[in-house]
């Protein structure tokens, strides 16, 4: 029973961070009706930045650098890019996300090489016993951060003017421009919100028990594309729960694995 509960704790935890990478793609296909498949650069790209920095600036401020350097690299993505498509079809404009990714994939890893690099978070490896089960500092300040980032995009996507913006679009983007919401305002925004969360889950990806952040972290996105997909592209809270879907299950099959073998 305890192994059990530790483990169904990851999962809720690894799984409120999928919600985060989720919850991205959901607000950048609300907004646009677009599949960005160049998620995973901006999630490499935020950790990056925090890795890089916070031996020189301590780790609040490289993770809030990291996160807002993500945010620009997201809103530049749509500025330079995919402003300039916009009007066409939406099949074509995901592959040209896709290609986005592989230029920023590149580059990045390029420039992580071979290393792991460690973001200097403050909670180590310290571990909280509640009773018989044992939980990583990390694992329980990971819950923690999504629920209210997720919260609080919640609450600013149904009461704030932006929220109400960017909900007409996507319910109807030709009345909502007659109406005076600019299509391109909410569609940067979109953007630079989804890097920003995008960053927030790099870190929590890269802390203890993993090693750090390397260039295989991006592959993370991947695991969130389907809890994204799984909980409706189109739908905030379906992304919250299909990332804890996705989290819990991966859990529980790693944890068990050993009694699964029967299905190969």
């Amino acid at each position: 029973m305890t192994t059990f509960l530790e483990l169904l704790v990851n999962g809720v935890s690894i799984g409120s961070v999928y919600a985060l990478i989720a919850l991205g793609f959901v607000v950048i296909f609300k907004a646009t009706e677009v599949v960005n498949f160049a998620h995973a650069s901006l999630l490499l790209a935020g950790g990056y930045v925090t890795a890089t920095l916070h031996d020189d600036l301590g780790f609040w401020w490289a993770l809030a650098l990291g996160t807002s350097g993500a945010a620009v690299v997201g809103a530049g993505v749509e500025f330079l890019v995919m402003r300039r498509y916009r009007g066409g079809d939406h099949s074509v404009l995901a592959i040209v996300t896709i290609g986005v990714d592989i230029l920023l994939i590149t580059e990045l890893t390029r420039r992580i090489g071979t290393d792991v690099l460690t973001l200097g978070d403050p909670w180590g490896d310290d571990v909280v016993t509640v009773g018989s089960v044992a939980m990583a500092e990390t694992r329980i300040a990971a819950f923690c951060a999504a629920a209210v980032l997720i919260g609080a995009f919640l609450l600013a996507f149904r009461y704030t003017s932006w929220g109400i913006a960017m909900r007409a679009a996507a319910e109807n983007p030709q009345t909502a421009a007659l109406m005076g919401i600019r299509l391109g305002r909410v569609s940067l925004s979109a953007w630079a919100v989804a890097g920003a969360l995008a960053a927030v889950a790099a870190l929590f990806l890269t802390v203890f028990p993993t090693p750090g952040l390397e260039r295989s972290t991006s592959l993370a996105a991947l695991k969130a594309f389907p809890a994204a997909i799984l909980g409706g592209l189109d739908s905030t809270t379906g992304a919250l729960a299909g990332g804890l879907i996705v989290g819990v299950t991966e859990s529980l099959a790693t944890g068990y694995q050993s009694d699964l073998a029967f299905l190969g």
